[in-house]
């Protein structure tokens, strides 16, 4: 099992960020998905003029780990320029409660990259909706 390296992940979040498409919003973020065999996986954001069509550097790392047929994520790491370092949003969190729901979640301001915020995926989103129900009449 590979053992987290959060100031490894952490910059290739914030390498990944240089490669964000942020024409809209200029809120460029870089995330980094390590895998239990010690593999990174990294994304980026992607804007559109619909916003809603946007898609958050996290949710592009983890869909790009998935459909590469990488599973068992130990930990990510989120960089963008924000105090504190760029929390998650919503979608994020759902997405990574169903398939990471085990990983520790880090977050560092590209201004900062030193001073690293932990927080697990069950700290973010405690009560996921991550089974559905059967259906009962």
């Amino acid at each position: 099992m590979a053992k987290p390296n959060k100031r490894d992940l952490v910059r290739a979040a914030a390498k990944a960020r240089q490669r964000a498409v942020a024409p809209y919003s200029k809120f460029k973020v870089g995330a980094a998905l390590l895998t239990k065999s010690g593999q990174i996986v990294t994304g980026a954001n992607v804007e559109s003029a619909s916003y809603g069509l946007t898609c958050c550097a996290e949710r592009v790392a983890l869909f790009n780990a998935l459909t590469a047929g990488k599973r068992d994520f130990v930990a990510m790491a989120v960089v963008a320029r924000a105090p504190g370092g760029p929390m998650p949003c919503g979608a994020c969190r759902q997405l990574l409660a169903e398939y990471a729901p085990h990983a520790v979640v880090w977050v560092a301001d590209s201004r900062a990259l030193r001073t690293i915020e932990e927080y697990s995926v069950r700290g973010l989103l405690p009560a996921a909706f991550v089974e559905v129900p059967e259906d009962s009449d």
